[in-house]
């Protein structure tokens, strides 16, 4: 038989308060009163006549009333037969070396007479001292306590949500009355099925009943006065299984786990940022709002986000369409003004970077000024003069303020370059400004060499100093000191030495700095008059053009003659037939000229992809197969080298153009 389960809240049950179970009524008659359970036999006392109502209905004050009070050893006599602590009516001890243990009522604490309702339960037990059973007198049956000294009887794990107890030992004649008369003080009772083998499974309303019902296990049961075996059993209640029970305890378990999941998602909820308010429906007035808004810079991105709606709704129809564009129109506008905000921007931007640049160039003049007044206080004229502690002074400043003169000029060159960098990423297409830039880079490294060199020479002439002034402190010194002094010689000649191989590079650097710039202004001159060369036989070609067809292929012939007789001196050979050109088509001219710029910019070489993609973004129709072709047909201008090992080998394309003039 399957049994339902209600019950949610579990309470705990203290196996001392029996007041429920009827154990603990002050009435009911106690196992040292009662008979033996035959009730006959010799010697055997006769049991007391009980009133109907099984004795309930007597208390202590029915007993105490009839005592007077006046007298205080009967009262003491009366409270000590009942096994309480004799007590006045003051609350004052009568008897002050009393043993409740040699009252009648063992295992109950004392109880003073002056507590309200003395039919109550006595306190609870402390934890350490064991519960006594007692008699429990129902309407049709006895229980009678077991053993306390025997262990309590075993019981099965306690299944989830258990409601429903197993009661065996049941007497054959007990019939579901019967049960029900006991069981009922636990708790309500929901149902109740017996077996024919005295055994039954009750099932009870709530959780915490089951463990009441757990306390009479033990209990031995007797019918009436009846002494029969079969009116007679031992009580074993265990917990029982139950799908009902276990059904009852999952939706449960459900129900709390579905509290617990709203719980949660109040929490996330309420700490989930708000939503954006919802875009309103579309109607001229709304447009009208939104077409102001557009106009204004600090709504701009309210309103497009409005408008974006809009049309992804399907807003835009042939009413409608007029007012979009309009609406459009105003957000095309918005455009033009963040263009030029964006310029306002970079135009500030470059203000602040040439500020910087100009007190970044004050402060290494006046860095440059403080250094040259240690280099002068550092000669001889002046250092003389000085005492060692000062010497040594000067010496560390003047070595702190080159460093972070160095530094500064460094980070001054690191603009530049940057600078230098940007305007190589863009399209330069005039090759005089190209060599200026150039030119002016090696004027500021040649520059910027000449200050290093100035520098070294001012540390040399210090080191020189400090030397002279080591060999004429040596002859003073002792014996012992010219050992250490030996050494800081020796340490001294070799940084010496090493300052000197060091200028010698720098000189070395300088001197290399100065051809190429001299190289380069010989270009540069070699360019200019090439460029007037071809002015002069362009404007000869063009009077020429006006004298007629036949004078003007005439012209033409001369004026190309001349120009190739120009370019043979000057800048290379030239093929005398268009047949045996590798260049076949003025396209082609054009490509090599921007891959030569491109590579001559590049000089430690680029891939054909590298190529191919700066050319794409002039020409996106140029393909790499026909650049390579091209760059192959010309081996005197282009070479191509492989570089790296194993996976890591790449092919890169050089300009040779300079070293193939010489070649050919």
């Amino acid at each position: 038989m399957c049994f339902s389960l209600s019950g949610l809240n579990q309470l705990s049950f203290d196996a001392a308060s029996s007041e429920s179970l009827g154990l603990g009524s002050a009435a009911g008659p106690r196992l040292s009163d009662s008979p033996a359970e035959d009730g006959s036999g010799p010697g055997k006392r006769k049991r007391s006549s009980i009133p109907p109502d099984g004795g309930r209905n007597l208390s202590l004050d029915s007993i105490l009333m009839g005592l007077p009070m006046s007298d205080p050893t009967a009262w003491a006599t009366a409270m000590n037969n009942l096994g309480m602590a004799p007590m006045g009516m003051t609350g004052q001890p009568l008897l002050p070396d009393f043993d409740p243990a040699l009252g009648m009522m063992t295992g109950i604490p004392p109880i003073n007479p002056m507590m309200p309702g003395l039919g109550i339960v006595p306190p609870p037990i402390p934890p350490d001292m064991p519960a006594v059973k007692e008699i429990i007198h129902c309407k049709s049956c006895t229980l009678f306590p077991p053993n306390p000294h025997l262990p309590p009887p075993a019981t099965r794990e306690r299944p989830p949500g258990c409601k429903t107890v197993f009661v065996g030992g049941l007497p054959e004649n007990g019939t579901e009355q019967i049960i029900m008369e006991v069981f009922e003080q636990c708790g309500e009772v929901i149902a109740i099925r017996k077996s024919k083998k005295n055994f039954c499974h009750i099932r009870f309303a709530e959780e915490f009943m089951v463990d009441k019902a757990l306390y009479l296990s033990g209990y031995r049961i007797r019918l009436g006065s009846s002494t029969d075996k079969k009116d007679t059993g031992r009580l074993h209640v265990d917990f029982a299984q139950a799908r009902d029970d276990l059904y009852e305890w999952e939706c449960k378990q459900r129900m709390l786990a579905r509290e617990e999941r709203h719980r949660r998602r109040l929490a996330e909820e309420r700490f989930r940022p708000p939503s954006p308010p919802p875009v309103v429906h579309y109607s001229d007035h709304e447009c009208s709002v939104v077409a102001e808004k557009l106009k204004d810079d600090t709504k701009f991105s309210e309103a497009i986000q409005t408008l974006l709606t809009w049309i992804e709704r399907g807003e835009v129809n042939r009413r409608t369409a007029n007012n979009f564009y309009s609406m459009i129109q105003s957000a095309n506008s918005h455009i033009r003004r963040l263009v030029n905000e964006k310029a306002a921007h970079e135009k500030e931007m470059e203000e602040a970077k040439e500020k910087f640049k100009l007190a970044l160039s004050g402060i290494l003049v006046q860095f440059e000024q403080i250094v040259a007044v240690y280099h002068s206080a550092s000669k001889q004229k002046a250092w003389d003069h000085f005492t060692k502690a000062q010497r040594k002074n000067i010496s560390v400043w003047c070595k702190q303020a080159e460093e972070i003169r160095n530094i500064h000029n460094d980070e001054l060159m690191g603009i530049r370059r940057e600078e230098e960098m940007e305007m190589s990423d863009e399209e330069i297409e005039d090759p005089s400004e190209m060599k200026e830039t150039e030119e002016s880079a090696l004027v500021s490294q040649v520059e910027a060499l000449k200050e290093e060199n100035d520098s070294l020479r001012w540390q040399l002439d210090a080191y020189r100093n400090e030397v002279e002034l080591l060999k004429q402190e040596q002859g003073k010194a002792s014996r012992d000191e010219d050992t250490t002094k030996e050494q800081q010689m020796k340490l001294l000649q070799q940084a010496l030495q090493g300052m000197q191989k060091h200028l010698l590079k720098v000189q070395e650097e300088y001197k290399k700095r100065e051809a190429e710039l001299e190289k380069v202004k010989e270009d540069k001159l070699k360019i200019e008059t090439l460029l007037e060369n071809l002015k002069e036989q362009q404007s000869m070609a063009d009077e020429e053009d006006k004298e007629g067809d036949a004078a003007d292929c005439q012209g033409n012939e001369s004026s190309m003659s001349r120009v190739c007789a120009c370019s043979q001196e000057k800048e290379c050979p030239v093929e005398k037939t268009l047949s045996n050109s590798p260049v076949k088509s003025e396209r082609e001219v054009l490509l090599v000229g921007i891959i030569s710029t491109f590579l001559h910019v590049h000089p430690f070489g680029a891939s054909i992809e590298y190529i191919c993609s700066y050319l794409q973004r002039l020409d996106s129709k140029i393909c790499t197969a026909e650049v390579e072709v091209l760059m192959t047909r010309l081996q005197n201008t282009f070479r191509q080298e492989l570089s790296g090992v194993g996976a890591s080998l790449e092919k890169r394309w050089k300009f040779c153009g300079f070293d193939g003039l010489k070649m050919t």
